[in-house]
């Protein structure tokens, strides 16, 4: 084998490398993407559990000190305040989350 194909040899190896190097970057930029959109969707939970679930769980306990109270009145003004104060937590969350998608948009 000749001098001059030797390097021919290099020069197809090496080509094909950079083929396969090429190939890896777009995985890594496809799994970078990937992670990206991971890390939102665990913010939005995140987000969700902190302002909504934690806060209506703890409303939902301190509700329930309320047991000595007359159970038929207890029940009925707490049960609507509660949902009132939960339905309110909820658009709170979507109206921030609204505003997330915007500001990603923007």
């Amino acid at each position: 084998m000749t001098d001059s194909e030797k390097l021919d040899l290099i020069l197809s190896k090496m080509q094909g490398m950079e083929t396969k190097m090429q190939g890896m970057e777009t995985k890594m930029q496809i799994m970078e993407n990937d992670l990206q959109e991971v890390k939102q969707k665990t913010t939005n939970i995140d987000i969700t559990l902190e302002n909504e679930i934690r806060v209506n769980i703890r409303r939902i306990a301190e509700g329930h000190l309320d047991i000595s109270r007359n159970l038929h009145d207890a029940l009925k003004i707490d049960s609507e305040k509660e949902m009132m104060v939960i339905r309110v937590n909820m658009l709170e969350s979507e109206l921030r989350r609204i505003k997330q998608r915007l500001d990603q948009i923007a």
